[in-house]
């Protein structure tokens, strides 16, 4: 793919942030060669691309492009919803906030037991620079918020992920890079913010072939490495240092194998520690890419998935022991929208949303069988297994009703939580309610991916990615009762308490299936929203109330984000 296709599809179609706009007082420079960091393949970093020689003074072109953009964001497409609004985006915690240096923390109750000794991390958007134009949460740069913690002591950080785009844009001191939620509102936004963007390209600004994703979705240990995640980008790797501070490695390619993007959400075996992962492609044929990686972070070859005849959004799927499930959710590319003065992405409220099987080491796409499951958006997957001696797949996962509100008014949003059944034998599709609570990023016991698991601790949500507190479901009560709620314990954090997705650790980490599957902690940070502290809090999974067994003050706020992270100490070593 040449540097414009790549630059228009990924910079028009996925989201990338635009952080501040022109002002007298920005700095008059261009982000140089040696202010970027190498890229890294499987064993070293690669050579970027050099960027190009401005073909006139740098600070006059950065002042007329600057003005262009202030003109673009005041007059021609300013932020007329609150979805874009920054100043209605950025308020209260999901403001952005600086970078902190390792920090001590105080546990202002109980201890914090020494599973815990390695570090909870978590990744979210938060922007470099406060936008003045439009500006969509999802489109901050990544910051990870870490807590290390040892024999009982936590020290806490928080960092940028060093991304070619965040590197690019603190050395220029403005935002470089667009964004479709934020900058491709409607056909003349299109035109002339994409002029704008090959006029950057073409003077040496950036150089969209070393990618541009903020990497500000997830977390993923795999291969020795650690990777902070964005589905549009390849992987940033990143470690840990000893004092806790968190240092990214650069961007990681598998020895040039992995040119494009790879998922957010990749799936670890964790019997044949195997790495399931995917792209999508919002606009060029195949959208849908599968591959896997082998334990020694060597990628395989590529299957395109051609049976997927609509860009659809694939945000996650699920793995069984032999097979892998993707989504065809109603969200998908729409550049029709953007003539009719919508935005490139929405949904399709005709389609009828489907979930496809492949085996998991499938040589082609002819293994491929689509099953409709009309009403079922999947945007995150739990969890899936097969019964039946494998004639049989359960998927579990929040199905997002209003998924119209999806991109633009997630307080309209209600998840709740189905277990999805295909036989693969007769084609039958049935689906359970597990509870008509609003519940979204949910986790498991990570030992269970791929195997029938009982416990899932989901979210609150109130809205999205706000939480109020955190619940506890049986999926075996499925099994007694078809209509149940399987809920069996709660905890509410208290009032203008909010926390984000929860992550379960075990108790035992060398020998998880000897215990209870339950046998661990649930870990979150929490934000109080009326004393605006942050805290780290620990809960006994076992517990009928999810009993709160240590909280650490945290020395600033964490910002409302996505999704974390355990590295238990021994992981964190080996980085």
């Amino acid at each position: 793919m040449n540097a414009f296709t790549f630059s228009f599809t990924y910079t028009l179609l996925l989201p990338y942030p635009k952080t501040l706009l022109f002002s007298p007082n920005r700095k008059s420079s261009y982000a140089s060669p040696q202010a970027i960091p190498k890229k890294s393949s499987s064993t070293q970093h690669n050579k970027l691309k050099p960027l190009k020689k401005p073909l006139l003074e740098p600070s006059f072109l950065e002042v007329f492009l600057n003005a262009c953009d202030d003109f673009i964001d005041t007059y021609i497409d300013p932020p007329r919803h609150p979805f874009i609004d920054p100043e209605c985006v950025l308020s209260d915690n999901f403001a952005p906030v600086d970078e902190l240096p390792p920090t001590e923390c105080e546990v202002v109750k109980g201890t914090l037991p020494p599973c815990l000794n390695g570090a909870y991390i978590r990744n979210g958007p938060n922007p470099q620079y406060f936008p003045r134009g439009p500006f969509h949460f999802f489109d901050g740069d990544g910051m990870l918020h870490s807590t290390k913690i040892s024999q009982g002591k936590a020290i806490f950080c928080s960092r940028y992920v060093k991304t070619y785009k965040y590197l690019v844009e603190k050395k220029a001191g403005y935002s470089v890079i667009p964004n479709v939620f934020s900058d491709f509102n409607n056909l003349i936004a299109l035109v002339i913010r994409g002029a704008m963007s090959i006029t950057r390209i073409i003077i040496g600004q950036f150089d969209p072939s070393n990618g541009f994703g903020p990497a500000n979705t997830s977390l993923a240990l795999f291969g020795g490495k650690l990777f902070a995640l964005y589905e549009s980008d390849i992987p940033y790797a990143i470690k840990l240092a000893p004092n806790g501070d968190i240092i990214t490695i650069g961007s990681h390619n598998f020895d040039e194998n992995l040119s494009i993007n790879m998922t957010a959400h990749p799936k670890i075996d964790p019997n044949t520690n195997e790495v399931f992962a995917f792209r999508y492609d919002p606009i060029l044929f195949p959208y849908l890419t599968y591959f896997r990686i082998h334990p020694n972070g060597v990628k395989s070859h590529d299957l395109p998935i051609f049976s997927m005849t609509r860009p659809s959004v694939v945000h996650d799927f699920a793995i069984t022991k032999n097979y892998a499930i993707f989504p065809d959710i109603q969200i998908e590319m729409n550049l029709l929208g953007l003539i009719t003065g919508g935005a490139p992405v929405g949904t399709n409220l005709r389609k009828v949303p489907r979930l496809g099987v492949i085996p998991r080491y499938a040589i082609d796409e002819s293994e491929m069988r689509w099953f409709e499951v009309p009403g079922f958006n999947m945007m995150h997957a739990i969890n899936a297994w097969e019964e039946d001696n494998g004639d049989t797949i359960v998927v579990t996962a929040p199905n997002i009703l209003s998924i119209e509100h999806f991109l633009k008014r997630l307080d309209l949003v209600h998840a709740t939580i189905e277990q999805v059944k295909i036989d693969l034998k007769t084609g039958k599709v049935s689906r359970n309610l597990m509870s008509k609570r609003n519940l979204e990023l949910a986790c498991i016991n990570r030992t269970y991916i791929g195997k029938k698991n009982k416990y899932i601790y989901a979210a609150i949500a109130d809205p999205l990615p706000k939480a109020k507190g955190v619940v506890k479901l049986d999926v075996s009560m499925l099994e007694i009762d078809q209509q149940p709620d399987c809920i069996v314990a709660t905890r509410i954090f208290g009032p203008n308490c909010f926390c984000s997705e929860p992550f379960f650790v075990p108790k035992d980490h060398d020998n998880v299936f000897a215990a209870d599957e339950d046998n661990g902690y649930v870990v979150c940070y929490m934000h109080n929203e009326s004393t605006r502290e942050s805290s780290f809090m620990v809960m006994d999974a076992k517990t009928h109330d999810l009993e709160i067994v240590a909280v650490v003050k945290l020395p600033h706020r964490v910002p409302y984000g996505f999704h974390g992270i355990f590295v238990k100490e021994s992981d964190l070593n080996m980085l």
